[in-house]
């Protein structure tokens, strides 16, 4: 299928917007006081991020629907994705998700108005660990998107041949099994984008965003990304594989 760059930028923008819009809202919808799902537990969290997956996928399916740079990387390492176009998706992923973040900010206004506890207003955005160890945050991280990148390889090519569902339903193993410790990022622009909106909107008692843990869910998937994809050049499998 051959995209131009605007397009690859256009389509991994609105597929992110859509990822981050229906995911962070989720977790607004659990973890903000006096929202119908207040208190709901993490099952809905898993659920929602792999339905969120599956919208984005579909919206995205003619850029291939990478949605995460790590997979990006990945393809582009795999050699399934040009290192040129690389930029244009990286760009309009991140775009994307900024822009997702404010939407489902603005669908709950209110309750983040009425929140009185920065913890709870910033994880409403971002990924925040468990115990706060950030070396092995970091490799929590990696394992989670390793596991991530090397079947999409390994079984689609790309996001979009993989299919909808089947990412939906192995991002929500992922959260299931591997999300835990650190809320499982496994995409460096999901956290990033959602980081800079809440740096920027007017929220009221906010607090800060903290930035000291902003580099753990881009370093982590993007290392469990090169060697994912590594690993499956040394396996030898990609020349089996279909290049978008």
């Amino acid at each position: 299928m051959s995209v131009t760059t605007g397009q690859i930028f256009l389509y991994e923008m609105l597929g992110s917007a859509i990822l981050l819009l229906i995911g962070g809202g989720a977790v607004a919808n659990v973890t903000l006081k006096g929202t119908k799902g207040y208190g709901a537990d993490w099952f809905l969290i898993t659920f929602a991020w792999g339905i969120a997956v599956f919208a984005g996928v579909f919206v995205a399916f003619r850029s291939g629907a990478h949605l995460n740079p790590a997979i990006t990387i990945g393809l582009a390492i795999a050699d399934k994705t040009a290192w040129s176009d690389v930029p244009a998706y990286i760009g309009g992923q991140l775009v994307g998700a900024f822009i997702g973040a404010v939407l489902a900010w603005l669908a709950y206004r209110d309750h983040f108005a009425a929140e009185k506890d920065p913890i709870v207003i910033r994880d409403a955005f971002v990924t925040s660990p468990a115990i706060r160890n950030l070396p092995w945050n970091v490799v929590t991280e990696v394992i989670a998107t390793f596991v991530l990148v090397l079947v999409v390889l390994m079984f689609g090519g790309t996001p979009s041949n993989l299919g909808p569902l089947a990412v939906a339903l192995l991002v929500v193993g992922i959260g299931a099994g591997l999300g835990g410790p650190t809320g499982y990022a496994i995409n460096p622009t999901r956290d990033l984008g959602p980081r800079i909106a809440h740096a920027v909107l007017p929220i009221p008692s906010k607090g800060g965003s903290d930035w000291s843990y902003a580099w753990v869910p881009i370093v982590g998937p993007i290392v469990g990304g090169v060697l994912a994809a590594s690993l499956f050049n040394i396996l030898g499998v990609a020349s089996l594989m279909p290049t978008v």
